[in-house]
């Protein structure tokens, strides 16, 4: 999200290129549990506002939806099968 060229993608390109940044800072970090205030830190690289912490959200409860993450409470983390892809395309 950080960079000119964002404001002209599509909205759902943004969803994307967030749940994309957010799935890479999980793997990155493992087996570091993160919150979303601190995935949206770690994405934006300074105190998150509303609009980064939402996008972070949003990006997380897609990527629990199809499986690449896990959410307990305010903790998220890489799914198995996250972990295993990472390892495999490493």
């Amino acid at each position: 999200m950080v960079g000119d060229r964002d404001e002209t993608r599509s909205p759902r390109a943004q969803d994307t290129a967030i749940e994309a940044a957010v799935l890479r800072q999980l793997l990155a970090l493992h087996p570091v549990q993160l919150t979303v205030e601190e995935l949206a830190r770690e994405i934006v690289g300074h105190p998150a506002d509303f609009a980064h912490t939402d996008a972070v959200e949003r990006a997380v409860r897609e990527l629990a939806a199809c499986g690449l993450a896990h959410r307990s409470g305010d903790v998220i983390v890489p799914s198995r099968a996250a972990l295993r892809l990472d390892e495999l395309l490493a």
